[in-house]
């Protein structure tokens, strides 16, 4: 038929097939569900997590700080698994700089970053020695009254809306009005008042994020460059710390092509040695979130029911969109594409059929796969969605229709 959708087959790379089933960290699918107690759950690979990071050690200069961007997948085993890998973690509430202090990072390498932090979350970050990034005057100057009743330096990075965008970003941080940061065009005045108990230490600029294109990430990391010079003039210290972002995506759908992490290490070189010529003092920092663990998770549901109207198949499990927004397309995409799934528990080379994975929940919105080429399943077998380590569990409305909840777990 001349609308028959597209084959493509799930990628399983990271989680090979053995005896017909997709293995997670060298478990097969099915005794892994056995062993969590319960479908649907998350799963994500330590070894996948260590490799990603020793490929980024492999490319970039040794003497970037790499940070993990927690919000991207804040389980505390897997933030204390990534603890022992990265040089920092930068946190966005209260909460997740409890669980990074909790995983034993340094204190002076957890960053905190958000445009509404509260008064005691404030408080909490000085007093727990973190740097704060600093959203607003207004926050610049509850940091200062804050740490003045505390009897206590606050330890500060300016968060800068750039007056640049990264082109072809997924999401964009940073350029045009943003609730991200102050804007840069606003700082030559802002930053001499900087005085104690506030200690300046640098700048963050972060433009934006999930980008395929290295070349858009190598022009924004050299204009972040040029601006924090501009505003090195205006600081009223040197700068010893630039974060300039992170933004490497991952590919999840037909078509995309991957990261050209090679091209930007090589960048990267260079700019650390003009960083070390216009910013002598300043370390340099990339952030990455996603693609740190993006690639490193999956999310696993159970078929419960299988059913056919009119001659579309529909296999329903009992996971969907309370437990995984991104993958049903309700999480920022413009257009709905299909994430990566496979059925775990059948062979990829054995029968297949073009069907549809929807959960129970009663809105025509959640669904997990449309129309794919997947493995012909039954009731019991188990659906895979690929990249799902990022902005999976906590990203999705949990409570919605209160359906149970799923688990996490690190193999």
């Amino acid at each position: 038929m001349n609308d028959r959708p597209k084959l493509v087959h799930a990628p399983t790379e990271g989680f090979p097939m053995q005896d017909d089933r997709l293995t997670v960290g060298g478990i097969p699918l099915d005794r892994l569900a056995a062993r969590v107690g319960q479908t649907p759950f998350y799963a994500y690979d330590r070894k996948l997590l260590s490799r990603r990071v020793a490929e980024l050690r492999e490319h970039l200069p040794p003497s970037i700080s790499l940070h993990y961007a927690m919000k991207a997948n804040p389980m505390p085993a897997v933030v204390d698994h990534m603890a022992r890998e990265v040089d920092g973690i930068d946190v966005a509430s209260g909460r997740e700089l409890r669980v990074a202090l909790d995983a034993g990072m340094d204190p002076q390498e957890i960053s905190f970053a958000g445009p509404g932090k509260h008064a005691g979350e404030l408080a909490q970050a000085i007093a727990s020695g973190v740097l704060i990034n600093v959203e607003s005057p207004t926050e610049l100057k509850t940091i200062a009254r804050l740490a003045n009743e505390l009897k206590a330096m606050a330890r500060i990075a300016i968060r800068v809306n750039p007056d640049f965008e990264l082109k072809s970003s997924g999401m964009k941080m940073g350029g045009g009005p943003k609730q991200f940061g102050i804007d840069a065009e606003q700082l030559p005045e802002l930053l001499p008042t900087i005085a104690h108990p506030l200690v300046f230490e640098g700048f963050h600029i972060f433009s934006g994020s999930q980008n395929l294109k290295a070349e858009a990430i190598i022009e924004a990391q050299i204009k972040a460059l040029a601006l924090a010079v501009r505003l090195a003039a205006f600081a009223p210290g040197p700068v010893r710390m630039l974060n300039i972002g992170g933004g490497f995506g991952i590919p999840y759908f037909p078509g995309e092509s991957r990261f050209d992490l090679a091209a930007v290490g090589v960048h990267l070189h260079a700019l650390v040695d003009e960083a070390k010529r216009v910013l002598p003092e300043a370390e340099l920092v990339v952030e990455l979130g996603r693609y740190l663990v993006g690639e490193a998770g999956v999310y696993v549901s159970r078929v419960i029911d299988r059913k056919v109207s009119r001659g579309q198949v529909f296999l329903v499990t009992d996971g969907g969109l309370h437990h995984h927004l991104s993958a049903s397309g309700n999480f920022g995409q413009v257009i709905r594409k299909n994430y990566p799934v496979a059925i775990g528990t059948r062979a990829n080379d054995g029968e297949r059929e073009i069907a549809s994975v929807v959960g129970p929940l009663c809105t025509p919105l959640d669904l997990l796969a449309d129309r794919m080429d997947l493995a012909c399943a039954d009731i019991g077998d188990l659906v895979v969605v690929f990249q799902s380590g990022a902005y999976g569990l906590t990203a999705s409305p949990g409570h919605f229709l209160s359906h149970p909840p799923a688990v996490e777990v690190l193999v």
